[in-house]
C-alpha cells in the first residue's frame, strides 16, 4: 500500500490533532528505521495506522476485546491502552495489511513486550517522541534514539512507568514485563 493511499484511510479515521501526530510518527518512524537498518516500508504503514483505532468509541473498543478473545485483563486497565490491539485488529479487518510484523508493532505500540523486535521498538519510540511531544523527559529520549534505541526504549518505558505511578494509575503488567526484559537485555550486554 502506498503512503498516499494509507494516509488518506486514517485521515478518516481520526481528528485533525490525531492526524497531526500520525505525520510526526511517521515520519519518526521512517527517520528511525534508516538509521537502525530496519525496513522502512513496514515502519513506514505501521507509523500510518499505530492510532487507527484511536478515535472509535470505547463502547466499540470494549466489545472488539471482548468478541476477538484478545486478553481481558486489558478491560481492568487503562482505556488508554485499548486502541493498540483493537487498533491491529481492525486494520487487518478493515484495511486488509495482513503483515504480522505490522500488526504486532501496531497491537503493543502502548505497553510493549517482553520480546520487542526492532519494528516495534521503532514504533513504540516513535510514538512516544514525535516532534509534536511536549513533555518533561521527552527531549532526552529524543537525542537517545538517535544513537541507542533500546536505551532511548527502556528510558520512554521508565517514564511512562513513573508518569503513571505519579498520575495514582494502574500500570498495565505487559509494561513492566517490557521494563523487566530491557534491564536484563542491558545487563546481560
Amino acid at each position: 500500500m502506498e503512503r498516499q493511499q494509507a494516509l488518506e484511510i486514517v485521515r478518516k479515521q481520526m481528528h485533525e490533532k490525531r492526524y497531526i501526530h500520525t505525520i510526526g510518527v511517521m515520519e519518526t518512524a521512517i527517520e528511525l528505521a534508516e538509521i537502525y537498518g530496519a525496513d522502512v516500508k513496514k515502519a513506514e504503514l505501521a507509523a500510518i495506522f499505530h492510532d487507527y483505532a484511536k478515535c472509535r468509541p470505547i463502547a466499540e473498543m470494549e466489545q472488539i476485546i471482548k468478541e476477538q478473545n484478545m486478553p481481558q485483563d486489558l478491560l481492568e486497565h487503562n482505556k488508554e491502552l485499548w486502541h493498540a490491539p483493537v487498533g491491529a485488529y481492525l486494520v487487518e479487518k478493515e484495511v486488509g495489511i495482513t503483515d504480522y510484523e505490522i500488526l504486532q508493532a501496531i497491537t503493543y505500540h502502548t505497553s510493549g513486550h517482553e520480546n520487542m523486535t526492532l519494528l516495534d521498538t521503532i514504533i513504540y519510540v516513535a510514538d512516544y517522541i514525535e516532534p509534536g511531544r511536549k513533555f518533561s523527559g521527552v527531549e532526552d529520549v529524543r537525542v537517545l534514539a538517535r544513537t541507542n534505541l533500546r536505551a532511548a526504549l527502556l528510558q520512554a518505558v521508565k517514564n511512562t512507568i513513573a508518569f503513571l505511578m505519579k498520575k495514582d494509575q494502574t500500570i498495565y503488567p505487559l509494561t513492566f514485563y517490557t521494563y523487566n526484559a530491557l534491564l536484563k537485555e542491558e545487563q546481560v550486554e
